[in-house]
C-alpha cells in the first residue's frame, strides 16, 4: 500500500490580514492527512500575521518586502514535504483539494508540476472582480492539459524539481510580476512536465477594482510577459496566447486606426462593424459563457472590457518589440504591493 507523500503547503502573504485567516481555516479544513502549512510574511505592516489560524502554522518572517517569488522560495527553503504545494493567501481550497494534488502526482509519477485554477464563483461581488476571475476561470478550463507554464496562486511541484531549477527567480522578479510564469518556462526548457489539473479549482477572494486590473494586466504581466517571450523566442498557443487572441488584438488595432477616419469617411463605418463583428465571432464561446453564468447584461459589458484588454496588450507588445528591436529594454515595472 504506497503511502501519502507529505505535502508542505507555501503561503507567501504581504498585508492580507483580510483574507489570511479565510484562505488557513480552509487550509486546515483539509482531509487529506499529511501535511504542512508554511506562511511567509513578506514583511506586513497590517497585522497579517497575528490571526488566529497562524498557530498551527510554521510561520517565516522576511526583514524587508521581497514578494513573493523570495517569499516562496524561503518557504521552500524551510519546508519538510516532497510536494510543494503553493497558494495565494487570497484563495480558499476545498477539503479535497490536498487529496487531488497528492493523487494527480501519484497517478503521473512521471508530472512534475499540477497546477489548477480560480472556481466560476468569485468572492467579490463587483463587476470588475467577477470579469477578471471568470475570464481566468475560462481561460484555464479551455486550456491543454499538457501545459508550457505554471501558476503559482494554486500550483504545487516537487520538490527535487524545484530545487534542480533553482527555484522561484527573486532577483528578476522582486515584486508580484510573471514569476510563476517563468518558473515553468524553465521546469518545461529542463525537459520536465507540467499538467493542468481543470478539475483542480479554489475561490478568489480578492476584490479588483478598473484602476487595479489596468496596472496588474499591463505593468505586471504584459509588459514582464512580453519580454520574456522575445527573450525566449516562445509564444505558444494555449491560455490567452491563442491564435483567436492574437488575431483579435490584430483587429482592434485595425479597428482602432481607421476609427479617427470614420467622420472623413462614412463607408468606413462598415468595416467597423464588421471588425466588431468578427473579434464576437472569435470569441463566441467566451461571451455564451459570460451568458450561460451572469446573463446578458454582465456579457454585454465584458464586451468593451474585452476591446479594452486586446488593445493595452497589444500596444504592451509592439511597444517591447519595439524597445527590442532597439536592443534596449523597458524599464522595470514598479508593480503596487500585492495582497497574495
Amino acid at each position: 500500500m504506497s503511502r501519502d507523500p507529505f505535502i508542505s503547503v507555501i503561503v507567501p502573504v504581504h498585508n492580507a490580514a483580510k483574507y489570511l485567516d479565510a484562505c488557513l481555516a480552509a487550509l486546515f479544513a483539509s482531509v487529506y492527512p499529511a501535511y504542512e502549512v508554511i506562511v511567509v510574511d513578506d514583511a506586513s505592516t497590517d497585522g497579517s500575521v497575528q490571526l488566529n489560524h497562524q498557530q498551527q502554522a510554521t510561520l517565516l518572517r522576511l526583514n524587508r518586502r521581497s514578494g513573493p517569488a523570495a517569499a516562496r522560495n524561503a518557504g521552500a527553503r524551510e519546508a519538510h514535504g516532497e510536494l510543494l504545494f503553493f497558494v495565494d493567501a487570497d484563495v480558499l481550497v476545498r477539503p479535497e483539494t490536498l487529496n487531488l494534488v497528492a493523487s494527480r502526482f501519484s497517478e503521473h509519477p512521471e508530472v512534475t508540476a499540477v497546477f489548477g485554477s480560480y472556481d466560476d464563483q468569485p468572492a467579490a461581488q463587483n463587476f470588475i472582480s467577477q470579469y477578471k476571475n471568470l475570464y481566468h476561470h475560462f481561460t484555464h478550463q479551455r486550456a491543454r492539459t499538457e501545459a508550457l507554464t505554471f501558476w503559482a496562486g494554486c500550483g504545487a511541484i516537487r520538490r527535487k524539481a524545484f530545487e534542480a531549477v533553482q527555484g522561484f527567480d527573486e532577483q528578476r522578479f522582486p515584486e508580484s510580476s510573471i514569476e510563476d510564469i517563468e518558473l515553468g518556462h524553465r521546469v518545461i526548457s529542463t525537459g520536465y512536465r507540467i499538467l493542468l489539473d481543470k478539475s483542480l479549482q479554489v475561490k478568489h477572494l480578492k476584490r479588483w477594482t478598473f484602476k487595479s486590473l489596468l496596472h496588474s494586466d499591463i505593468f505586471c504581466r504584459a509588459l514582464p510577459w512580453s519580454k520574456l517571450i522575445l527573450e525566449t523566442g516562445q509564444i505558444t498557443n494555449d491560455l490567452n496566447l491563442r491564435w483567436s487572441d492574437r488575431v483579435s488584438t490584430a483587429l482592434v488595432g485595425v479597428l482602432l486606426v481607421i476609427l479617427p477616419f470614420d467622420p472623413l469617411f462614412p463607408l468606413l463605418l462598415p468595416i467597423n462593424a464588421i471588425l466588431l463583428a468578427a473579434i464576437l465571432a472569435l470569441n463566441y464561446k467566451l461571451y455564451l459563457f459570460f451568458l450561460r453564468h451572469r446573463g446578458f447584461a454582465f456579457a454585454a459589458m465584458a464586451f468593451p472590457i474585452q476591446i479594452l484588454y486586446y488593445f493595452y496588450s497589444g500596444f504592451t507588445f509592439a511597444f517591447c518589440c519595439g524597445t527590442y528591436l532597439m536592443n534596449r529594454t523597458p524599464a522595470p515595472a514598479k508593480c503596487a504591493p500585492n495582497e497574495n
